[in-house]
């Protein structure tokens, strides 16, 4: 199934998924390369929610250019199966063994990038497209972050997921993940 068609059939969880759905669409017809960095308006990403198994715990990272802790997750770079994105995105931020507890996308939202400086370029203000994965992992391993992807990995109680060392824009997409799951 394309990206657009995945997207096209993901059901909305609440009115901001239901913006972000038909913003999504918008800028997947109006564009052909939303999998690249190449559109500077914006691109797709694609993350990972990683529950531990008592449904009480997330992993969060310390992202540096953003300067707070959210869930880890990183570009397309031209990869259409997101899923896939989002697994080798989460071996290379975390080292985990993760099993994914559904193929399907869990939520979505789209949010700003600020401007910024990557590999010695100024990266302009941008837009991602985040489409994000349930995933599971042992919460008794220790945690091992690659420092080139972050600046710390942990465990975070959901309590703490609405926290202020959270990334600002992400502690309602936290607190709508924990209640989707929860609900689940």
């Amino acid at each position: 199934m394309s990206l657009k068609e995945q997207i096209q059939s993901y059901i909305p969880y609440n009115e901001q998924e239901e913006k972000d759905k038909e913003q999504f669409l918008n800028f997947i017809n109006c564009f052909d390369d939303v999998l690249t960095r190449e559109n500077t308006i914006g691109h797709f990403t694609a993350s990972a929610f990683i529950v531990n198994k008592n449904r009480n715990k997330m992993v969060v990272i310390y992202h540096k250019i953003n300067n707070a802790w959210t869930y880890p997750g990183g570009h397309a770079d031209g990869e259409e199966d997101l899923l896939s994105v989002a697994v080798k995105e989460v071996k290379e931020e975390t080292g985990l063994d993760i099993k994914v507890l559904d193929n399907n996308i869990f939520a979505i939202w789209s949010g700003p990038v600020k401007g910024h400086i990557k590999n010695g370029k100024y990266v302009s203000s941008h837009l991602h497209f985040d489409v994000l994965y349930l995933m599971e992992a042992d919460d008794s391993i220790p945690l091992v972050y690659n420092k080139d992807e972050s600046n710390g990995i942990k465990w975070i109680s959901f309590d703490e997921a609405q926290s202020d060392s959270i990334w600002e824009l992400v502690r309602p997409i936290h607190k709508k993940l924990i209640k989707k799951l929860i609900q689940k």
